[in-house]
């Protein structure tokens, strides 16, 4: 019978505390030898299939945009422009669409270039009949159709051939290697671990085991592979070691151990998986996804991955120059009227929980009195607060006092967009926001951000009541499920009539 370790309940709630910033959560000396240990060079996965995907794409447009001046020499160059980028970008999709843009299917020859070039095909019949129907064949030249399908496929072809032999070099050298752990113990895991040695050694690093069983069906070593703690202590050991997947050794009967482990992990930026191997149910192939030749089940992803994480740093980078530029008269003019009004520094820095609940110090122009400061926020500022200053209350109702971040932003802490960083000890109805709200963590599977979907809702200022931080909870984590480069977009368009029309709660 499933027992959990008669501590747990007891120490729940210190738990809870740690992960606000307070003292750690003790781990297995083995746990703690990972941690410490050198780090060895890695590529992020994620990171060669974002800008493989962007690079493929940028070639098809600029070979496209050639072949239309040497064959049409300039004529009507905004259409074939457009043509050119909207015929790359479906291309990409379709790609995507067909699973080949991952680390997997690099690997591999005769899969992954018969799938791009029938992903090629697909768009250029979609130009040909969509020139046919909308009566188009005198704007689109059929020699540049052709042209750009010969060459076009020639490339995806050499550049899918370089693109492996780099992925292969990288595999070969353990630099492309997920760093992994297993949750559950004993025989079956054993069973697991042989698996993934046999048919997922090149994509594996495998840490170790986290079981919350204390009996003799968890040893301390399983397969070579230590036992580091619970499923408490690996939410710590993914806080301060990079993780990159979890695999579940639980078959599906055990609905209940399942969800108590989920419970648990989804506060995390990890892929989750439920490993196949021990279910009895057997559904078809495209039910499962693969870790190697493992069959697994897809319980967890990472918000933000692959190319979607090089387009938002791009879109962060961009916005935030473009920002302090245009912005930068109103953030002279702030500092110049904090100085005049009240002695002590312009800025003021306060620690925030960032990704995954990584310390970070925010940037905010000072609003309170310097004698009166709070930097814990342990004390919610209210309306006519009297520690905050003429010049604080303008700045704080209006925003300005965050411009500031767009610092952060630079360095890579925060976002534009994303949930906002609250203060480490602020509070609802006297309960501190972890505490109020269950899975509020789960917030941080992102980079916080400079504004965020619950602030444009009008969830923003003094959060007083329960209801108020559980309604901007739910807000960032509807934000984090639907994220896309357009809600961005929207958002940042929608913050400065949010500040306008819905700022009743900021004082």
């Amino acid at each position: 019978m499933y027992r959990v370790d008669p501590q747990q309940a007891a120490t729940a709630q210190a738990d809870k505390r740690a992960s606000n910033g307070g003292a750690k959560r003790v781990l297995s000396s083995a746990a703690e030898a990972i941690i410490n240990a050198p780090a060895e060079p890695t590529v992020s996965g994620s990171l060669v299939v974002g800008v493989a995907q962007v690079v493929e794409a940028l070639l098809l447009t600029v070979l496209g945009y050639v072949i239309f001046e040497i064959y049409l020499q300039g004529e009507q160059r905004g259409f074939y422009v457009a043509l050119v980028f909207g015929a790359a970008l479906l291309t990409n999709v379709l790609l995507n669409i067909g699973r080949t843009h991952r680390i997997a299917a690099y690997r591999t020859i005769f899969t992954q270039i018969s799938r791009v070039l029938l992903g090629w095909a697909i768009v250029m019949a979609l130009l040909a009949i969509g020139t046919f129907l909308f009566k188009a064949s005198d704007l689109v030249s059929r020699i540049w159709v052709l042209s750009w399908f010969a060459s076009g496929a020639a490339l995806l072809v050499t550049y899918r051939l370089v693109l492996r032999a780099f992925v292969m070099r990288m595999t070969r050298q353990g630099r492309l290697k997920r760093r992994t752990v297993i949750v559950g113990g004993g025989k079956d895991a054993e069973v697991l671990i042989g698996q993934i040695r046999q048919g997922a050694d090149s994509d594996i690093r495998l840490f170790g085991l986290f079981d919350d069983r204390i009996d003799d069906r968890s040893p301390e070593m399983v397969a070579g592979c230590p036992k580091l703690g619970t499923v408490a202590d690996l939410v710590e050991f993914a806080r301060r070691t990079t993780v990159d997947l979890v695999i579940v050794s639980m078959p599906l009967s055990a609905e209940k151990r399942v969800l108590a482990m989920l419970t648990q992990l989804w506060v995390l930026p990890v892929d989750i998986r439920l490993s196949a191997h021990m279910s009895t149910l057997k559904f078809t192939s495209k039910a499962y996804s693969y870790v190697g030749d493992l069959a697994v089940l897809d319980m967890a992803d990472r918000p933000i991955s692959d190319w979607n994480l090089v387009f938002k740093w791009i879109f962060d980078k961009v916005v935030a120059v473009a920002a302090l530029i245009l912005l930068s008269p109103v953030m002279v003019a702030t500092a110049i009227a904090i100085k005049l009004e009240s002695p002590g520094p312009v800025f003021f820095r306060q620690n925030r929980h960032g990704f995954n609940n990584e310390l970070i110090k925010i940037f905010k122009f000072r609003s309170m009195r310097t004698d009166m400061a709070d930097e814990s926020a342990s004390r919610l500022v209210t309306k006519d607060d009297p520690r905050v200053t003429r010049v604080g209350k303008f700045i704080r109702r209006t925003s300005i006092d965050e411009l500031p971040q767009l610092f952060n932003v630079l360095k890579g802490e925060l976002s534009i967009v994303g949930p906002r960083p609250h203060a480490l000890q602020a509070k609802a109805a006297n309960q501190l926001y972890y505490e109020a709200v269950e899975g509020y963590f789960a917030r941080h599977r992102v980079k916080p951000g400079m504004t965020g979907w619950a602030q444009i809702n009008g969830w923003r200022g003094e959060t007083d009541t329960i209801d108020k931080i559980m309604q901007r909870v739910n807000h960032d984590l509807y934000y984090i499920e639907h994220w896309s480069i357009l809600l961005d977009m929207y958002i940042v368009v929608m913050t400065p009539l949010s500040l306008v029309s819905k700022n009743e709660n900021a004082y």
